[in-house]
């Protein structure tokens, strides 16, 4: 990393390190092997999770980034860096689902696998000391965790818009898109952008004609295998893109 040298750890989370490097505009996050599951309960550590997780990320932003989806991406410097823009973070962290499971289904009764009628988009508040609660429009305003209304819509419209890309892309990988957690900043001139990772770490997964866990679901469950699960998403996104080429 001799081009973008680390030169100061600006922040640790669950499963990345952020540093700042000698250009202050941009950052480079580091992929930990760290597992974690229940609000940071329940831990673990598989070797080669992180790197797994830097390049999947990597391949879907670039994949968002040419479909004109504004990203922090500008590259990946090895397998466990990622070079990416400075971001403001706004604290929400936001729900797609496409397939009712997990706290959909606990909560509402709603059928495990059921798919939905349309994308559910909800909002919780990143903030690990209220253990991330649900949030409404409303909530959003009166925190003061958006500039405004249309702010918050934009978010939802860029979410949506998001969905619809990443279920063609995972359909071609004989992959179903069941649900995934997006975060997203402002860059240096106000633009909402997307942030963070792209990674079945955020993402539930299930193989288009099993339903097999390719995701930390496997993790959380107890089931094992998550670096295989891990590495046969990647192999099967690196498959897709010698098909491409």
């Amino acid at each position: 990393m001799k081009e973008f040298p680390k030169t100061r750890l600006l922040y640790e989370g669950k499963a990345k390190k952020i540093w700042e490097t000698d250009k202050p505009e941009l950052l480079i996050s580091e992929f930990k092997d760290s597992l974690t599951a229940f609000n940071g309960e329940k831990r673990s550590s598989e070797e080669g999770k992180g790197a797994l997780n830097n390049m999947i990320s990597s391949a879907l932003f670039e994949y968002l980034q040419k479909r004109g989806v504004p990203t922090h991406f500008v590259k990946m410097i090895d397998e466990k860096h990622m070079l990416h823009k400075r971001a403001e973070v706004i604290p929400i962290e936001v729900i797609v689902r496409n397939i009712a499971t997990g706290s959909l289904s606990r909560n509402l009764g709603i059928e495990n696998g059921k798919v939905l009628p349309f994308a559910l988009v909800e909002f919780d508040y990143k903030n690990d000391e209220l253990g991330d609660p649900k949030l409404n429009d409303q909530h959003c305003l009166i925190l003061g965790l958006v500039k405004g209304r249309d702010e918050l819509e934009y978010i939802r419209y860029m979410a949506r818009r998001i969905n619809t890309l990443l279920q063609r892309f995972y359909s071609e990988l004989a992959l179903k898109l069941v649900d995934f957690k997006l975060e997203f900043g402002r860059d240096e001139y106000d633009n909402i952008i997307l942030i963070d990772e792209l990674s079945p770490d955020n993402f539930r997964l299930w193989d288009a004609k099993t339903n097999e866990k390719m995701d930390k679901d496997r993790f959380r469950e107890g089931i094992g295998g998550v670096t295989e699960a891990y590495r046969e998403v990647l192999d099967r996104i690196k498959n897709r893109e010698g098909e491409e080429r």
